[in-house]
């Protein structure tokens, strides 16, 4: 018995392919941050259990949505990721196998303004997307949150094709939201934003990527998501200094 979990706003746009990706699963719930758009009225299937809740961070959101599992075995997909039947009938299979592992990693194929993304420090993006949720739970990050366990974790062979990409500005936006979260887990480090974090902290991360995971290799393509990224970090930080002048 399977629950497929997911967290949403305003995915109006992947609702329904995902409800159909998980026809697998025993029960499907989302929960869901108030979406202004049809994402709600999309939802609507007999296998699906929509709740509403205000949005305070992914970790919190995840684990919330993991306690209203009816089954002990859940996925955790993101919207804008697209299951196949190869990945789907892995799933089941495994769980039905009473696996030794608690937990299982997906490998992600990354997909950017419609090209495949192979390098660009993607190559080993892997994510846990199946797991007991007697054995797991999420690491309480407000962003980039991640499944933390004692258990051993396997890694299933079918890949998961990430398709993140809808328009430009949407992408920026889903970066901006990242930005503005980590900026405020800084802040509650007590991490105070100088010179270093503006100037080459955002470099290095161009470089690092672009360079040295071998972003040149994915065209055009590479070099914008490799700066776009860069720019974010700098978002970052001028999000954390408005923090401490109390700037709106």
């Amino acid at each position: 018995m399977i629950t497929a979990l997911a967290i949403t706003y305003n995915e109006a746009h992947n609702i329904k392919r995902y409800i159909n990706s998980m026809s697998f699963a025993d029960e499907i719930i989302i929960v869901d941050s108030y979406s202004t758009d049809t994402t709600e009225a999309l939802a609507k299937h007999p296998k699906v259990t929509f709740i509403k809740r205000v949005f305070d961070d992914f970790s919190s959101q995840k684990n919330y949505a993991i306690s209203l599992a009816k089954h002990d075995w859940v996925t955790f997909f993101d919207l804008d990721e697209e299951v196949p039947e190869a990945l789907a009938t892995e799933i089941v299979a495994t769980v039905r196998s009473k696996p030794e592992a608690k937990a299982f990693r997906v490998k992600r194929d990354y997909h950017f303004m419609g090209k495949r993304i192979k390098y660009s420090g993607f190559q080993t993006d892997v994510a846990v997307r199946l797991f007991n949720k007697n054995n797991c739970k999420y690491n309480g990050k407000l962003v980039h949150e991640s499944i933390e366990t004692n258990a051993k974790i396997g890694k299933l062979k079918s890949h998961v094709k990430h398709q993140t990409y809808t328009d430009f500005d949407n992408y920026n936006q889903k970066l901006t939201q990242y930005s503005k979260l980590q900026a405020e887990a800084l802040f509650k480090k007590n991490v105070r934003p100088n010179l270093y974090h503006f100037l080459f902290r955002p470099w290095y991360r161009f470089m690092h990527q672009y360079f040295l995971r071998f972003g040149f290799l994915d065209g055009k393509e590479g070099f914008i998501i490799c700066y776009v990224h860069a720019f974010s970090v700098f978002k970052r930080y001028i999000q954390l200094w408005t923090m401490y002048r109390k700037i709106d």
